[in-house]
């Protein structure tokens, strides 16, 4: 009997410690491999086109501060990871407006969910660093 009671409490207590990041990634997510590329372990991105998950950009040119919205949208999920990078060099650049149930990321110019609640989409605000002559930006 005491074996069953054992095997039960680990079934009842193991989804208990299997979640993932629910309070958003960490800062260990902009440690890379290869220069301005996310680490991500040996996780691969889907095919091109087989997301059923949208970004969408209310703009991909770039001012010094200026603001660009950033939508991610599709099927219900749970977290995200997005950074932004200039079009050219491919660092990461500027810095993320707080919003509710985010984290912001500044290390490495991301920001990251800060609940593991279901979602349908999620509206971001990205501003563009000062410092710079302004250009292009996409977001990964």
């Amino acid at each position: 009997m005491k074996g069953y009671t054992c095997v039960i409490s680990l079934l009842v207590l193991l989804p208990l410690l299997v979640g993932g990041f629910p309070d958003g990634a960490p800062v260990d997510a902009c440690v890379k491999s290869r220069p301005n590329q996310p680490y991500h372990g040996q996780a691969q991105p889907q095919p091109e086109g087989s997301s059923p998950y949208s970004i969408t950009a209310s703009d991909s040119t770039y001012r010094p501060g200026s603001k660009i919205s950033v939508v991610i949208q599709g099927s219900s999920f749970r977290g995200f990871f997005m950074q932004a990078r200039d079009a050219q060099t491919g660092d990461w650049i500027g810095s993320w407006d707080d919003a509710p149930n985010t984290n912001g990321i500044p290390e490495c110019a991301a920001v990251t969910h800060a609940d593991n609640r279901d979602k349908l989409q999620a509206t971001l605000v990205w501003t563009a660093p000062r410092d710079t002559q302004g250009g292009q930006v996409y977001f990964t």
